[in-house]
């Protein structure tokens, strides 16, 4: 302040050097902002673009999309019946009216092979999401409350593990009796998802040990709020996405454990049709004619190679850690 107690004012400098280039310098554009925009943009939406960007991904989902469009229209797309024989055509080979041959009865194995993707599929996503309506929420109580109630469940889904998955499956078929038709595929399908119910379970129960001492888990809980709106509103969640890819890698492993049990008489039964059955039916005549065996082979190669690369591409589409 000066001696007349005005203040000093000083005339302002103008930039000059280096300074005044770098004030002069504008924002290059494309360079931060799609970055932010990536880091802004919902996970859901990221996954998308991640699965939409892996070639393995890509090529599972247009396998099974196949699958399922041939599931649906079997009965459109299938040329013949695939139950009525002809004796008069017995093990013809691939032709214009046979594409795939026919088997020692004279059924069409186009139409069989048509027709069982549907009971193959039905089997594997219904014993799949059986499993999981059972599985995950014994595995959240489990890992929410711990306990007692925690070494009771483990210790039930321990006791199932013990047991290999196909002897399991093989003595559940033996008590349930096969039979044909609408039943047996049921039964099939409950004595899967009873063997899968312990992967689900134990899954789960190892998330929700570490969602549940996040904080704003403990928040919820000082606000009071109650466990089942926790469980279901914030735990489940963020549990979603190895459900997710353990769900689609199950379907392809209980399509193989369809096929197997019929291919052992203690799946679905005749005259349903089914891969497994049509494998144990003509492996006698596969020196012979190894059409009729190389077919369903080869249909169920195709259905559990599409579930399992479409599964790879959901865990590398939904693992934060792979961005």
């Amino acid at each position: 302040m000066a001696d007349g107690g005005a203040p000093l004012r000083t005339k302002p400098r103008p930039i000059s050097g280096s300074s005044l280039g770098e004030a002069e310098l504008t924002a290059v554009r494309g360079v931060a902002w799609p970055a932010a925009a990536e880091r802004s943009e919902a996970p859901l939406a990221q996954a998308v673009r991640r699965l939409r960007r892996s070639t393995t991904a890509l090529v599972g989902v247009a396998i099974v999309g196949v699958l399922l469009v041939v599931a649906v229209f079997a009965d459109v797309l299938a040329p013949q019946s695939p139950i009525t024989s002809d004796q008069t055509h017995t093990f013809e080979r691939p032709s214009r009216a046979y594409p795939l041959g026919t088997d020692q009865l004279g059924r069409d194995m186009l139409s069989r092979v048509i027709h069982g993707t549907r009971i193959s599929l039905l089997v594997g996503v219904s014993s799949v999401l059986l499993a999981l309506f059972v599985g995950v929420p014994l595995g959240m109580i489990a890992g929410f409350y711990g306990g007692r109630i925690d070494t009771l469940v483990m210790r039930v889904m321990d006791l199932v593990l013990a047991f290999p998955i196909y002897l399991l499956a093989i003595l559940l078929m033996v008590m349930f009796t096969p039979t044909a038709g609408l039943i047996g595929t049921m039964k099939v399908t409950g004595a899967i998802a009873i063997v899968r119910i312990p992967i689900y379970a134990r899954l789960v129960r190892g998330s929700v040990l570490s969602i549940k001492e996040k904080e704003y888990v403990e928040a919820c809980r000082a606000l009071g709020v109650r466990d089942p709106w926790i469980l279901f509103r914030h735990v489940l969640p963020n549990c979603l996405a190895p459900i997710i890819v353990t769900t689609t890698l199950g379907i392809a492993t209980s399509i193989i454990v369809e096929a197997t049990l019929s291919f052992l008489g203690l799946g679905t039964q005749p005259p349903t049709p089914s891969w497994g059955w049509d494998l144990k039916a003509n492996v006698a005549f596969i020196q012979a004619n190894a059409w009729l065996s190389l077919f369903p082979g080869l249909a169920i190669f195709l259905t559990v190679l599409g579930f399992n690369l479409f599964g790879d591409g959901l865990r590398d589409a939904l693992d934060p850690r792979l961005k």
